[in-house]
């Protein structure tokens, strides 16, 4: 073991949660066992949550909140039980401020929506202004456009630093008294930027508006406490925490639910109806319209209880050794750039790079070939790669079950790609 590797061993039982996880011991291209780095865009899943699913499916499979036959209120009990669940996970002084979406991209719209129709002092309109980055995900710029297309509103970002970092030099003139609502990602997905939450926040309130926040790269990864964020509204999403795909989640403060009308109707959502109008459900219900996601929420309750039972803090140790350790590493490799802070300093698990003049798609294939899985292009957050002049990048992203070992891999992988190209 190399002296960098020294102190990654002990933080967690990496060799026993590996066995939770059957994909990791699949084999590809003739018997090359994979390496999976890519846990960003999702993550792998364990027995735990595989077992949920299909016990649900065999023995509890019903509609929720309609039927007072057994497996009916069994299915209630797991579903509401799984509300509960995250609504633990994330500290929220409320079951009730927990709503059930499909992903991180339907609860980033959801807002994005409700401010739309809202009535004053929320609603978004010509004569405000919505923030975000240039670092967001597509997810959290797309919404804002439409909805700035929409109402006339104008939007604004920050841009980003030489090194990846949130150019905050602005923020006066960025966030203003106009402004409405601020939307930024916590942990950059392409970049692995940690931001300055605390920064933005407080600037934010002093001119009175609205922060929601995309978790979708902390949730998994680090202990994610919304009343110590003091945003408004948190998005994230299961299938990177190791849940499965197909449910998001979207916190929201209490009183901003109750006033705030609903994006889609349907079934479930409503209190009365008649052919002349409708009053609708106390959140969270008036704001999941028709079958929700119900395996999907018992699977991501029973992820909740895997990391849980690990623990968070436990989780982000181990990964930010194994990413200091994996930078160390990469910028070993000549030719290669790290795109992003190159530091482990005040950055996630995601490490996104480029490698002399061989396209990513090019590293990628090699890679596969070995049996190592990666991402590569512009991992919907092209303005980033614009930013820096770049058609793509090639992103290696860790988790709980990664090791040094498959970093050590990824590197003589990349020497591989190296002379492969000459």
């Amino acid at each position: 073991m190399t002296d960098a590797r020294q102190g990654l061993t002990g933080l967690l039982d990496t060799e026993a949660i590996r066995k939770d996880f059957p994909i990791l011991d699949r084999t590809v291209h003739d018997g090359k066992k994979i390496v999976y780095l890519d846990s960003a865009a999702t993550s792998q899943k364990p027995r735990q949550v595989l077992d949920a699913l299909n016990e649900y499916y065999e023995r509890h499979n019903a509609n929720v909140h309609r039927g007072v036959y057994t497996i009916a209120e069994e299915a209630t009990a797991l579903y509401e039980g799984a509300r509960d669940k995250v609504a633990a996970f994330i500290n929220a002084p409320s079951r009730d401020e927990v709503i059930f979406t499909k992903n991180a991209s339907e609860s980033l719209n959801l807002v994005a929506n409700m401010l739309g129709w809202a009535d004053e002092p929320y609603r978004v309109d010509r004569e405000t202004e919505i923030v975000t980055t240039e670092m967001e995900h597509h997810s959290n710029i797309v919404p804002w456009q439409l909805l700035s297309q929409r109402t006339g509103a104008k939007l604004k970002w920050f841009g980003i630093t030489d090194d990846g970092r949130l150019d905050l030099s602005n923020i006066d003139e960025i966030i203003t008294e106009k402004t409405k609502i601020v939307s930024f990602t916590l942990v950059s997905n392409i970049l692995g930027t940690v931001n300055p939450v605390e920064q933005i926040i407080r600037r934010a309130q002093q001119v009175g508006a609205l922060v929601c926040i995309d978790a979708s790269q902390a949730a998994p990864h680090m202990v994610l406490d919304v009343q110590a964020l003091q945003a408004d509204f948190v998005a994230f999403t299961g299938h990177k925490m190791v849940g499965p795909t197909g449910i998001g989640v979207l916190w929201g403060r209490q009183e901003l639910l109750e006033d705030l009308p609903p994006f889609l109707g349907g079934g479930e959502m409503i209190e009365t109806v008649s052919m002349h109008s409708s009053t609708y459900a106390p959140a969270p219900h008036k704001f999941e319209a028709g079958t929700p996601p119900i395996a999907q929420a018992v699977g991501l309750g029973a992820a909740v209880d895997y990391l849980s039972a690990i623990g968070m803090e436990k989780i982000h140790q181990h990964e930010k050794a194994i990413t200091e350790y994996a930078v160390k590493r990469l910028l070993e490799v000549p030719d290669l750039r790290i795109i992003g802070p190159a530091t482990a300093e005040d950055r996630g698990a995601t490490i996104s790079f480029t490698l002399g003049d061989i396209h990513p798609h090019d590293v990628g294939q090699v890679l596969d070939e070995m049996g190592i899985a990666v991402r590569v292009g512009h991992h919907c957050a092209r303005p980033v790669c614009l930013r820096y002049g770049i058609p793509a990048t090639t992103r290696a992203s860790f988790y709980l079950y990664s090791t040094p070992a498959e970093v050590d891999a990824l590197v003589d992988g990349l020497e591989h790609v190296r002379n492969f190209f000459g």
